[in-house]
């Protein structure tokens, strides 16, 4: 039986961003340098595929420091954990590692350089994100006000209007907060933003990716974890620029077929924190069923790369 013809639009880039792989490279390197167990606080990043996997090779991954015991390594996650963290682990005297990506410890010292200035924060992100959690949690209580969007804006209480800064989550879609950071200028004219864009380069990129594929797709596929905020914008977008049928999948084997039928493209990418084994496994899904001619749609070339912690590297 003759397979019917199928166009994969394979947007790029996708997957792991510099912040993912040094993260991920951190719990190997500790479980080399330690040996099994090393425990992890969160999962490192948001996929399943990689927390089992590194599950396998001997970390345990914990919500809370409480968990873990004083005399092996405690690594925190890519998305950065709240100044009471290390501090908790410095007093049990533990080994910890942070994974936290450079570019959410830049909004980090960000916070910490407005407020002592002596303005107050406003976080443009997601209630209850690690991410978020962690970067309020550099500041007293108070310091740092959230808001998720532009209506919020509106009913934010402020110390003084004119003595304010923000920042935002590095995952966000970047035409939703254009229109919260839209919001919150108007209202209080003389509040400081970022010298550069704190959604970092990783989220950008995927997303304008996304637009360039999701207009000539009759259906896209978002390869990526359904807590991974950047992998949820990634189909979010799609949907608002074209495409009809955008869906998260964590694995092949969770592709609807029957939303499918009778398709004649699909767009595929992944999130941040999804491994290219995981796009390849769809590819050949799309294989079995469809005879298949890939197309690249190229936005960007990343070059990023980031350094793991000198505590883990060998000394030159």
């Amino acid at each position: 039986m003759t397979k019917p013809a199928l166009t994969l639009y394979l947007a790029a880039p996708r997957g792991f961003c510099a912040g993912v792989d040094r993260a991920i490279k951190i719990v190997e390197m500790a479980i080399g340098k330690w040996g099994a167990p090393v425990f992890v606080r969160h999962e490192i990043v948001h996929n399943k595929f990689v927390v089992d996997s590194l599950r396998e090779k001997g970390a345990v991954f914990v919500e809370e420091l409480d968990e873990c015991p004083d005399d092996r390594p405690v690594i925190f996650s890519a998305h950065g954990v709240p100044k009471s963290v290390p501090a908790a682990a410095e007093a049990r005297e533990m080994i910890y590692v942070d994974a936290t990506c450079p570019l959410v410890s830049k909004v980090h010292i960000e916070a910490q350089r407005h407020a002592e200035a002596g303005l107050q924060m406003i976080m443009i992100g997601h209630k209850g994100h690690p991410e978020t959690i962690g970067t309020m949690g550099q500041l007293p209580e108070g310091e740092v006000l959230l808001v998720e969007t532009a209506a919020d804006v509106a009913t934010v209480e402020v110390r003084d209007p004119d003595r304010l800064a923000y920042v935002t989550q590095t995952t966000l879609s970047v035409d939703d907060t254009k229109g919260i950071v839209a919001a919150l200028e108007e209202r209080f004219p003389n509040i400081i933003g970022p010298h550069k864009e704190d959604i970092c380069y990783a989220t950008t990129n995927r997303q304008e990716a996304v637009k360039s594929v999701a207009p000539k797709a009759d259906a896209l596929l978002v390869v990526g974890a359904p807590n991974s905020s950047n992998s949820r914008r990634l189909v979010e977008v799609g949907a608002k620029n074209g495409c009809e049928y955008a869906q998260l999948v964590q694995r092949a084997e969770n592709i609807d077929w029957r939303a499918l039928e009778g398709i004649r493209s699909v767009a595929i990418t992944a999130g941040a924190s999804a491994p290219e084994l995981l796009v390849n496994e769809v590819i050949d899904a799309f294989r079995e069923r469809y005879e298949v001619t890939v197309e690249v749609v190229e936005t960007a070339v990343e070059t990023v790369e980031f350094k793991v912690p000198r505590v883990l590297r060998q000394p030159a």
